[in-house]
């Protein structure tokens, strides 16, 4: 069976408080968007994990994939053994939550495959305990979301007319240092106001508070928002905490970004 995990972007960001558990409440609107990942399971004598494209840092026991299956297998054990392919298109630790949508797709794919019978608040409890944004890919549509990104109101709000542009720089960016980077505060306008207006006020109004440090960090970085309007974009920003920039543009626009270095680049229509 296979699934094609898609990414999100983030439509402003706010971190608003920092918890007694040592978590960060935020604000911000994720917005599904199909650049995917390839997710293949099968069943085998063994558990087998083989991953190819782009790159993933860290070690295989610490993939959200393996995690989503181990998870399962404790509630339960007689889930078979299973043999997973996970091709890699969404760049890792690019603020695009591409690893939170590949362990939320093993959770709907175990529990589809192998007719588990879990419903979606259950699937979403399972999410949970993979990371805070998640739930987000179980329900997999426009939402506000807060606390530490789990607590999913449903807006409602259509890019369909739109093409976007993405740049991946080929830097990772640390989330634990980006937070730490940042003092919380409460936004003077709500987020699910801001996207109600014209995407031409956005510029001005929709903000991620990740951007500021992250381009002090990274001076590289620091043209890449501009030059994605100088080419035309309605609205450009950073997603999640970075390092990757999307450009929002009309469609049936020729689209040519003038970059001094080489970054990946990625169009959706």
């Amino acid at each position: 069976m296979i699934l094609f995990p898609n990414c999100k972007i983030n439509l402003g960001l706010h971190v608003t408080r920092k918890r007694e558990d040592s978590y960060h409440d935020i604000e911000s609107i994720f917005y599904p968007v199909p650049l995917n990942d390839i997710l293949e399971v099968v069943p085998s004598n063994s558990f087998e994990h083989h991953f190819y494209g782009l790159p993933i840092p860290g070690e295989a026991a610490k993939n959200l994939c393996v995690k989503a299956y181990d998870l399962l297998k404790k509630d339960f054990p007689d889930l078979p053994s299973i043999k997973f392919f996970l091709y890699k298109n969404i760049p890792a630790g690019a603020g695009l939550g591409g690893g939170s949508s590949d362990g939320s797709c093993m959770l709907q794919l175990l529990n589809e495959e192998f007719r588990l019978g879990l419903s979606t608040p259950q699937l979403i409890g399972y999410a949970l305990q993979l990371g805070s944004d998640c739930p987000f890919f179980i329900i997999n549509k426009p939402c506000f979301a807060s606390g530490r990104g789990e607590i999913l109101e449903p807006v409602k709000i259509s890019l369909s007319p739109y093409s976007f542009f993405f740049i991946h720089p080929d830097i990772h960016i640390d989330t634990a240092w980006a937070f730490s980077q940042l003092t919380p505060s409460i936004p003077g306008k709500p987020l699910t106001e801001i996207i109600k207006q014209p995407m031409t006020t956005w510029k001005d109004e929709l903000k991620n508070d990740f951007e500021k440090p992250v381009m002090e960090k990274f001076a590289e970085l620091k043209p890449i928002k501009q030059k994605l309007y100088d080419a035309g974009a309605v609205y450009a920003s950073m997603s999640g905490s970075g390092s990757t920039f999307f450009g929002i543009f009309e469609k049936n626009v020729a689209i040519n970004v003038d970059m001094d270095k080489c970054y990946k680049t990625t169009f959706i229509k």
